[in-house]
């Protein structure tokens, strides 16, 4: 099977309901991308499919070949990816940073999508679990990047 991630097609010998995270991370090395609860809940995984965030986790690889796949490793070749990961470290947002590679990847699926998000837009992207608690700096910076001064 040949799967398009980060721009660059691998040749892939797994079965077709091998979860993606798997592939990208055993197969591919690529270890940004975590493991968290495998159930699809915390975030962790989280990729973009076409542009869109997807839980790795539960995402059998048969579903997403001829699709393109973007990891943490490649976000900040994207200009929004990019400009999420300089407000994180502006604002400090990781501590131990296990969940961070899936909140930046749904933050930057979220400002792709959405220039100008609503409170109610980030609430509804931003669900991503996080054990440390910095929901506080990841709203800020999120609104910082809509525009709207967030206090973290």
């Amino acid at each position: 099977m040949k799967l398009s991630i980060n721009n660059e097609v691998h040749d892939v010998e797994a079965d077709g309901d091998t979860p993606l995270l798997w592939v990208i991370r055993d197969n591919l090395g690529l270890t940004g991308t975590k493991y968290g609860c495998g159930l699809a809940q915390c975030g962790a995984c989280s990729v973009m499919v076409d542009g869109v965030v997807t839980r790795s986790c539960v995402t059998p690889i048969d579903s997403v070949e001829g699709r393109e796949i973007t990891t943490i490793e490649a976000i900040e070749n994207d200009p929004v990816g990019k400009r999420v990961v300089e407000k994180w470290v502006e604002y400090q947002v990781p501590q131990c940073g296990y969940c961070q590679s899936g909140q930046v990847m749904a933050a930057t699926a979220l400002l792709r999508e959405t220039q100008n998000p609503t409170e109610d837009d980030v609430a509804a992207a931003m669900v991503n679990l996080c054990r440390c608690g910095t929901y506080n700096a990841i709203h800020a910076a999120v609104k910082d990047l809509a525009g709207e001064k967030g206090g973290a």
